[in-house]
């Protein structure tokens, strides 16, 4: 099988060619590709710079589940508690870890990197056998 030297448009160029009727055609007599803010490059670099501002950045939020546990367990962070979690956070999601145990002196929490969201805390002590589940990394902060 050999391939002719036909041109290809790209998925984009067809979509804008039936959706856009002002959209010059591009094929065979004009091979020019998309450029400005409907190129490739430019919305994959919009849907990048998306990502890298969307959860992941500023302190973390915590669940109504995980707001319920403190309560109940009568925990308060300090503001340097608070900002070693976030510090362990943020040291998480550099090592691609989506479900994290960070520690904090004797407290312990549950917290889903992508979404930076605590969903669970809970104080070492009363955790009787130790063991954690559905995490893939752990950080001691």
């Amino acid at each position: 099988m050999t391939l002719d030297n036909r041109q290809f448009m790209s998925i984009g160029q067809v979509q804008d060619q039936y959706l856009n009727p002002n959209t010059p055609k591009v094929g065979k007599d004009n091979n020019s590709l998309p450029t400005g803010e409907n190129s490739f490059a430019s919305v994959l670099n919009k849907v990048k710079e998306s990502a890298d501002i969307t959860n992941s950045e500023g302190p973390v939020k915590f669940s109504k589940h995980a707001m319920n546990r403190l309560s109940l367990r009568n925990i308060e962070l300090t503001s340097e508690q608070m900002d070693r979690l976030n510090q362990g956070k943020i040291e998480a999601s550099e090592k691609g870890i989506k479900d994290s145990l960070i520690l904090v002196d004797q407290l312990a929490f549950i917290v889903n990197v992508p979404n930076n969201t605590v969903v669970t805390a809970m104080d070492q002590t009363e955790n009787k056998s130790n063991v954690f589940t559905n995490i893939d990394g752990a950080v001691i902060a």
